[in-house]
């Protein structure tokens, strides 16, 4: 089984939303073989709690706006540190850059087929891995 065509407009809007907001290291994922409660996985990364609200905001906007989708869910509000989106076709993840280094989930995910984003979506990624890299290097006084 294979992510449904709705599912990839809603990842691609939602990952050009994320990417016009500012978002990094925006990354897909087909689900859809491996989990019975969602076809994608969408994952951006932000520096700041503000930010990530922002790119939250966007994506829910312009999902609602461009194709009549609004969340069933939506979790992490308070803290702004790590967002959830649940559009049952789609799960969008937006962390801070801290938590999305830490808790890695595309290591969860690597087994399941990247997904096709817009130009401007892929021109954020490598960005979480070098923040990362010179936050070690600056904790341990090294270089990376």
């Amino acid at each position: 089984m294979t992510a449904t065509d709705r599912s990839l407009q809603l990842i691609s809007a939602a990952a050009q939303a994320a990417a016009d907001k500012l978002a990094h290291d925006i990354i897909a994922y087909d689900v859809s073989d491996v989990l019975s409660i969602t076809d994608a996985f969408l994952l951006a990364s932000a520096p700041n709690d503000r930010q990530v609200k922002s790119i939250v905001d966007e994506i829910e906007e312009r999902l609602s706006k461009e194709l009549g989708a609004k969340p069933v869910r939506r979790e992490g509000d308070r803290d702004a540190r790590w967002i959830l989106l649940d559009y049952v076709d789609i799960v969008v993840h937006v962390q801070h850059s801290e938590e999305r280094v830490f808790y890695a989930l595309e290591r969860l995910w690597k087994d399941c087929p990247e997904l096709e984003l817009p130009a401007d979506a892929k021109a954020t990624r490598g960005k979480a891995e070098e923040h990362a890299k010179l936050q070690a290097a600056e904790d341990t006084g090294g270089d990376w």
